[in-house]
């Protein structure tokens, strides 16, 4: 693959096969984000765990201090008193059959989190795959079916970050942008890796932090050393 000129100027301040420490590492993220506009910082944790089995799944979701740095859009698919209640914590979408209509009949995908109470269940599951492959399907775990849909509303938009195992069993999360600088970057970085250590499943066998690294959204991988973490 060929590379541009920025992302090869900032490969030549990353050393490959180094192990760098989480600071160091997110500060070349910062150095090495030269796009036109605020890139993303990303982080891809490779876990010790085989989430094809039930009892070795990661998942579950985080407030990050300082957020994502990103305008979520929030859908919540409630009724009654929730409407009212959803819209006053600033719910971009409000409302019931008339959403899941609007997704399955035109193919509606205008958000970014899609909140529902346990009583919508039975109508949000008919969109199962439509949103299950966007990863916006509504789950217990990461708080996105609660009957407190105000409370929900208000940490989706305070940055609230869902983090699960992909088919590779890694974990790949933003963590912010490059604008927040080293110091947001750093506490949010050690608050989601805090979570994922505690959610180690009591089945996961040998090293659990396989592999971590960051990278702006344009820029090279810099790995993290796991010792820590293990």
């Amino acid at each position: 693959m060929k590379h541009g000129k920025k992302y090869r100027e900032g490969a030549k301040l990353i050393e490959r096969q180094k192990l760098y420490e989480a600071g160091e590492a997110l500060d070349l993220c910062v150095k090495t984000g030269k796009a036109k506009f605020d890139e993303t910082v990303e982080l891809h944790v490779k876990l010790g765990v085989d989430g094809r089995h039930a009892d070795q799944l990661v998942r579950g979701a985080i407030v990050l201090p300082h957020g994502t740095g990103k305008n979520v859009r929030v859908l919540v698919i409630c009724k009654g008193d929730n409407i009212e209640a959803a819209q006053n914590a600033g719910a971009d979408y409000v409302g019931a059959e008339e959403m899941v209509q609007k997704i399955q009949g035109e193919g509606w995908m205008d958000f970014d989190v899609l909140i529902t109470t346990p009583d919508m269940m039975g109508l949000v599951g008919r969109l199962g795959k439509l949103l299950g492959p966007r990863g916006l399907m509504p789950n217990p775990k990461a708080g996105t079916v609660t009957p407190d849909v105000a409370r929900a509303v208000q940490e989706a938009k305070a940055g609230k970050i869902e983090y699960r195992l992909d088919r590779t069993n890694i974990i790949h999360c933003p963590i912010g942008k490059v604008s927040f600088g080293v110091e947001k970057l750093s506490e949010n970085f050690n608050t989601l890796m805090d979570a994922i250590v505690k959610a180690k499943p009591a089945a996961a066998k040998g090293q659990y932090v396989r592999s971590c690294v960051v990278s702006a959204t344009m820029g090279p991988g810099v790995k993290i050393s796991p010792a820590k973490f293990i």
